[in-house]
């Protein structure tokens, strides 16, 4: 069993957090300890009252939210008459075994667990004292229940796998990696654990990435994101990893999982170890690439379609923007030889902002052609002649590198020689003389 404690601000947000999961049917009441009516005849605003009037009678305490989650190994069967008992010796074990507090059986992930609110005001206005809860009283808790329900414990977990590493035996089925059917993580559809497990275990293995934000890039079209923690958090300075499960819309649900939790030991540490090695492993593979994408932009009058376009080469296109909705990155993931690239490692004319103006360029020229070969009415507005024919020559200039592009093929592509017309370097410049101005003789 895993025990954890949250301490909030809301009661109110903790509450419907899992009156919500009760409405969607992915959660069941099943214990009201210390409420005055029957749990069946309770509404929402009964539930809420009871624990606020709880809270009132201490106004200076602003952390009064106890937000606790009881969880339990996959091979427990547990029916609801066991887990209230479990719930009921937890809470007499940390002090909390007169408080008002509900328990909600939920049903959204492959493990059994349970959620359970109450606050840490009791009836004479006093505060109960949470510091360091989770390491004392509740630790203490976990092991005397444990004992009492006969549960399977974490310690236990861990040294059976530790074993069977030693002898050199397989996992269990349960821990047994299966690439073949690494597919996308859907919180509560499976072992939340197991399902990450096995899509970290063939990324890891598989790609070659060369940084935390590519290794996520592939992660992310399996629903699974490595988390470093904010830049001020203790994890992030301690160099710290977790992996969370991530929705359709890319927000991350369920609990953090520790990278060191896993048997395979996808640390940052690790990975590290990876990203140097990756460094060479994936050069050869570069030109491929740079080819395809060049392929891509020839055929395709529109960045729009030039992800499908790549799609079909078995290349997956990132495009990272800011919340305003500009691209300021691009990630490439070749699925074919499983390699990640940022587009300005791949060269500058394969950065973002290149590409972007690489098909802005031929979409102009597409339009610019279809102006012309539609228009009727000549512009009166040139005042030369001069300009008229300069104006021609750019005409016939453009429409010569749209038929030539229209015909390309990708060997063309590769030899064609681009020609430079920038000014040359100040140091190949003819320095002028300086003259000097002779003063007057007078």
């Amino acid at each position: 069993m895993v025990a954890r404690i949250n301490k909030g601000h809301s009661l109110s947000r903790s509450l419907n957090y899992n009156e919500l999961k009760l409405k969607q049917e992915k959660a069941e009441l099943i214990l009201a300890e210390n409420y005055a009516k029957d749990m069946e005849l309770l509404t929402f605003y009964d539930k809420l009252y009871r624990l606020t009037h709880k809270a009132e009678l201490n106004e200076r305490v602003k952390a009064n939210s106890v937000h606790l989650s009881l969880n339990f190994d996959p091979k427990e069967s547990l029916n609801k008459e066991k887990l209230r008992e479990i719930a009921q010796s937890y809470m007499e074990k940390i002090g909390f075994g007169r408080q008002p507090y509900l328990v909600y059986r939920h049903l959204d992930a492959g493990h059994p667990h349970v959620h359970i609110l109450t606050t840490n005001i009791e009836a004479d206005g006093k505060r109960i004292d949470m510091h360091n809860i989770g390491k004392n009283q509740s630790e203490k808790a976990r092991k005397e229940v444990e004992k009492e329900f006969n549960l399977i414990s974490p310690e236990s977990k861990r040294l059976e796998q530790k074993l069977q590493q030693k002898l050199g035996l397989k996992q269990s089925n349960e821990y047994q990696i299966k690439p073949v059917y690494v597919q996308k993580v859907q919180y509560g559809k499976s072992e939340t654990k197991r399902a990450i497990q096995n899509v970290v275990e063939h990324v890891m293995n598989n790609y070659k990435y060369t940084s935390l934000p590519e290794y996520n890039a592939v992660l992310k079209l399996y629903n699974v994101f490595a988390d470093r923690g904010v830049k001020e958090s203790l994890m992030y300075k301690n160099n710290g990893l977790t992996y969370r499960v991530l929705d359709e819309k890319g927000n991350k649900i369920g609990t953090p999982i520790k990278a060191s939790e896993f048997y395979n030991k996808p640390t940052l540490k690790n990975l590290e170890l990876k990203f140097t090695q990756n460094e060479g492993l994936r050069l050869q593979h570069a030109q491929r690439l740079r080819a395809q994408i060049d392929w891509a932009i020839c055929q395709e009058k529109s960045l729009h379609n030039l992800s499908d376009q790549l799609r079909k080469e078995g290349i997956v296109v990132i495009a990272r923007q800011n919340p305003e909705g500009r691209i300021y990155g691009m990630t490439y993931v070749d699925h074919t030889t499983k390699c990640v690239f940022n587009g300005s490692d791949l060269g500058k004319q394969y950065s973002a902002k290149a590409i972007l103006e690489r098909c802005e360029v031929k979409e102009n020229m597409f339009n610019q052609e279809m102006k012309q070969e539609y228009s009727q009415i000549p512009s009166q507005k040139e005042p030369t002649q001069q300009k008229e024919h300069q104006n021609d020559q750019e005409k016939e200039l453009n429409q010569e590198l749209f038929q030539e592009r229209g015909r390309i093929t990708l060997l063309d592509e590769l030899l064609r020689v681009e020609r430079n017309y920038e000014t040359p370097p100040w140091e190949l410049r003819q320095k002028k003389r300086l003259r000097l101005r002779q003063k007057p003789s007078w």
